[in-house]
């Protein structure tokens, strides 16, 4: 185990050891967090859209899944994470986009990681 020059132990290490958190993992919590946000008709960009409809028809539908429109880069303990999401008709933009942040940075810090960004795309409107 190394210490810091100051004498603290660093980030994500602990005197049994040292933890890390894949960017698979920060998408998974990422993806629940976000699809939970009343007005988030689904995630993905309409490429990841298309191809996950293709799989869903040869039966393949949970194939992608878990990160689908979700995409995350991990340093550490700190992460940031870029989010395409399509929104419901009828919604405010602003305030759907604020409380997909606000729900992940929640999530993700009940896992002890440290949110740098949450970055949201909002890439079309469902129904319009």
């Amino acid at each position: 185990m190394s210490e810091a020059t100051d004498g603290t132990i660093p980030a994500g290490t602990t005197p049994a050891g040292t933890t890390t958190v894949s960017s698979e993992v920060v998408e998974k919590i990422t993806v629940a967090a976000a699809k939970a946000v009343p007005g988030v008709a689904e995630l993905g960009g309409d490429v990841a859209r298309f191809f996950n409809s293709v799989l869903d028809r040869v039966g393949l539908d949970s194939v992608g899944d878990a990160s689908r429109g979700v995409s995350a880069k991990v340093s550490g303990s700190d992460v940031t994470v870029n989010v395409v999401l399509v929104l419901e008709a009828g919604r405010v933009v602003a305030e759907v986009t604020a409380a997909v942040q606000a729900k992940v940075i929640e999530a993700l810090q009940g896992y002890g990681l440290n949110v740098l960004a949450v970055n949201v795309d909002v890439d079309d409107i469902a129904g319009v």
